[in-house]
């Protein structure tokens, strides 16, 4: 009986820690590639990059059904783009990467309301100006809020795991 309650707690937590993946994650492909802001209101913003490295010399294609193509060139690293202004609010949308042979996908979350202004003029590319350091290491991205939460759904579904096993083994030997 003992190892029903603990493989069940095993489950439990393993399923607490894949519920914790943000909907807005990469899926990991031989290049490194990013959407930042991953939430951006119509009208708004993005900036798209790439990592620079074996697998992704050459031009770099950015898709979505939210903006048009972006094509990010060799000596370059990042470029921008202006999502649609029909966008629908708390919709989450596909934006694709690709560069040689290798390609992947990001999210992108349309945040609620809309920018009070049109902006004017849309840079599509910009020049490499160095690297872009700084993200801080393998967080680079989260917020404490999304961290914090994360921490309370492992902790609490542990507890909960903890306490429904030991609850089991007094029944049983009472």
């Amino acid at each position: 009986m003992r190892a029903i309650c603990l493989a069940s707690a095993l489950v439990l937590g393993a399923g607490a820690l894949t519920s914790c993946v943000p909907a807005d994650a990469a899926i990991r492909t031989d290049f490194g590639f990013s959407v930042e802001p991953s939430t951006v209101r119509a009208g708004g913003d993005v900036t798209l990059r790439v990592v620079r490295n074996e697998a992704c010399r050459g031009e770099a294609a950015v898709n979505s059904p939210v903006f048009d193509l972006v094509t990010i060139p060799p000596q370059e690293s990042w470029a921008t783009a202006t999502v649609d202004w029909d966008a629908k609010p708390g919709a989450v949308y596909d934006v694709e990467f690709e560069c040689d042979e290798s390609s992947g996908t990001a999210r992108l979350t349309i945040a609620g309301g809309r920018p009070t202004h049109h902006p004017t003029h849309h840079p599509t590319r910009h020049p490499h100006k160095g690297v872009h350091a700084g993200e801080g290491g393998t967080i680079a991205g989260f917020d404490l809020k999304e961290i914090g939460l994360g921490a309370a759904l492992i902790a609490g579904s542990l507890g909960v795991a903890y306490h429904f096993a030991r609850r089991r083994t007094d029944e049983d030997a009472g």
